[in-house]
Order: C-alpha cells, then sequence, then structure tokens
C-alpha cells in the first residue's frame, strides 16, 4: 500500500500580531498595527517619540493588556498564555533597570536568582555574561561608577541570564555615544548569529539601517510600511546617478544629454566638477553612462545612491524620524520593573 509522506508542520513566526490596539483615554496610542517576526532575524521597528512604538511592544510582553487584536510570541497567544510568553522572551528597556546600590555582579546573581536559577548557577551565569559583555573589569564596582553604555550593556546581560530566543530591545542605544553605541550593533549582531530573534524598537535610521532584516514604520500608532531597508528605499524611487567629470567643460553638455533623456534638470557643482541626476529606475543609469561614451565625456567616478531611511520616512509620514516633543503615553510608567514583571 502507497503511503503519502507527511508534510511537517511550518513553525510559528517568533511574533505574529494581528489589529494590535491601544487606548489611553481618546487616544489610541497603537491603532490596528499587524507585526510578523520571522524565527532568527532582526526585525526593527523604526518612528520618533511618541508613535506608539514602546507601549506596542509592552502589549507583546505582556506588561499591558491588548484592547483589541490578538498577538501570539512562538505560537502562545499573549492574552491567554502569558506565563509561557514570558519565559520566551527578555526585554531590555530604555533605561537601565539595574540596582544603582549594588555591583554589576551582584546585580546579574540577583537577577538569576529572580528567575529561579540556584545559587552556584546564578554565580556561574552572571560570570560568564560580565565576560560576554566585556564587564569582567568592572565585576565589583557599584552600578552608580559605569558609564550610560556600561549600564545598557549590563541590562541586557540581565535580560539573556535565561537565554531567551525572543529579545525585545526598547531603543537600546538611546543616548548613547558613537563608539558605544557600534558596541552594542555588534552585541545584538552577535546575538542573532548565535540563534536568537531580535525586534528592536528605534528612532535612529541609521540603526534600522545597520541592523534590521526588515522594518515596520510606525507613526501616530499606525503601520506606514513595512519591508527591507532596500525595498523601502525603492519605494520611494528617486535614485541619484553620481558623476565626477575629469573635465569641468564638460557639465554644460552632460547636463544637456541628460535632461534630454530623462526629462529632469540634474544639479551640477562646478566647483567638485559633479553632476547629479536623478532616476526614475536604476537601470536608466546604464543609458546615461553609454551616451555620455559615445559623446567622449570623461568620468572620473560613477555612484548610484539610493534614497536613504531618512527620505523614505519624510515621504511616507511628511516629517522626518527626528524626537518629538510628546514622549510615549506610558512613558512615565516604572520602567525599572518592566523586565523582573516579564520573566516572573
Amino acid at each position: 500500500m502507497n503511503s503519502s509522506p507527511t508534510s511537517t508542520p511550518t513553525p510559528a513566526p517568533a511574533v505574529r500580531a494581528e489589529g494590535l490596539v491601544k487606548t489611553f483615554g481618546d487616544q489610541r496610542a497603537v491603532d490596528g498595527v499587524d507585526l510578523e517576526v520571522h524565527r532568527g532575524e532582526v526585525f526593527g521597528v523604526l518612528g520618533p517619540n511618541g508613535a506608539g512604538k514602546t507601549t506596542m511592544l509592552k502589549m507583546l510582553a505582556t506588561l499591558l493588556p491588548l484592547d483589541g487584536g490578538q498577538a501570539e510570541v512562538f505560537g502562545h497567544d499573549v492574552h491567554t498564555e502569558p506565563h509561557l510568553v514570558r519565559q520566551l522572551l527578555g526585554v531590555t528597556g530604555q533605561y537601565a533597570s539595574v540596582d544603582e546600590n549594588l555591583t554589576a555582579t551582584e546585580n546579574l546573581w540577583l537577577f538569576a536568582r529572580l528567575q529561579g536559577l540556584g545559587r552556584i548557577e546564578a554565580r556561574q551565569r552572571g560570570r560568564h555574561l560580565l565576560e560576554q559583555f566585556d564587564l569582567t573589569a568592572a565585576a565589583a564596582k557599584p552600578i552608580s561608577a559605569f558609564s550610560g553604555g556600561m549600564r545598557r550593556r549590563l541590562d541586557l546581560a540581565a535580560s539573556l541570564i535565561t537565554r531567551p530566543p525572543l529579545i525585545f530591545l526598547d531603543e537600546p542605544t538611546t543616548g548613547l555615544d558613537p563608539r558605544t553605541r557600534g558596541q552594542m550593533w555588534d552585541t545584538i549582531r552577535e546575538l542573532v548569529s548565535e540563534g536568537s530573534t531580535v525586534l528592536l524598537t528605534t528612532q535612529y535610521l541609521e540603526e534600522a539601517d545597520q541592523l534590521a532584516d526588515r522594518i515596520a514604520v510606525i507613526d501616530h500608532g499606525t503601520k506606514v510600511a513595512e519591508g527591507t531597508a532596500d525595498e523601502l528605499k525603492s519605494s520611494v524611487g528617486r535614485a541619484t546617478l553620481q558623476l565626477e567629470l575629469v573635465d569641468v567643460a564638460d557639465l554644460a553638455a552632460t547636463a544637456d544629454l541628460a535632461e534630454r533623456m530623462l526629462g529632469e534638470a540634474p544639479v551640477l557643482t562646478p566647483e567638485s566638477r559633479r553632476v547629479n541626476i536623478p532616476l526614475q529606475r536604476t537601470d536608466q543609469s546604464v543609458d546615461v553612462l553609454v551616451a555620455l561614451r559615445d559623446r567622449g565625456v570623461a568620468i572620473e567616478s560613477v555612484t548610484v545612491q539610493k534614497p536613504s531611511l531618512d527620505e523614505v520616512f519624510l515621504a511616507l509620514t511628511g516629517h522626518d524620524a527626528g524626537p518629538e516633543q510628546s514622549p510615549d503615553t506610558t512613558a512615565g510608567a516604572d520602567r525599572g520593573a518592566d523586565r523582573i514583571e516579564a520573566v516572573r
């Protein structure tokens, strides 16, 4: 008797949310957001302060109840199975939730004990995390002596005590200097390379561009776009062909040819012999370069520049992604308790 092959069920995504809603009085802080985070990726949620990013993350982490919609973490319902969900994730907020009066070692030991580890295992895990996050030399120092970057690294280390498969990072590099921010980026990349899934909220366009495999753009509680950084950039079109000519005398002829071919005048910078030619499609650059070659125009350098994420955000929302005056509605809540509550 022939037997039909059995199909392996597709594993549930790390996060699936449909129609998420959160209201505070008359304000809809999160307004019908759909989200799907694949296993093993960095998923970025990009938006300014007040966009609803933190509120949405707290809903997914079971720290705030859902007022509408539904959400799952690895197939477990956030509303009906909160205890299972909390065991699958670690949460690091915008502000370090470590105890200022304890040392780094004492903080990690405390968090490990709160999460059920025995005394010996808690100490071993703490030592390992201090080494992993380059904090061994500061292990005996009180947190009050730590820099902002050291506190943030310790906060992330504490969220990884049980090595959850899913990590929520809520603006993890806010307020950090560029060097420390780069170190945090390296740490996040390392976590993903070791099998973790990361859901990252940020208001830094460069951070989303550098880290995220896919990005959801959130504004005023609503998801306005989603895709890879390249897909989002392509969605607004307008790549630019940037040419540096050998001879400044060729600028006028180059501009004339490009305008006749593409229907739009390029931008000239005579002092640097540069021509910026707007493109509707990236492949138009080939046609322009071939035509210039045929006319004998010598070119020093060629670059095709895609739109930046800044331009994408401006095109999608009508404003930039810089900090706004109004914070998230829940920004005044006790962030220090967020992660402890999430792992109980």
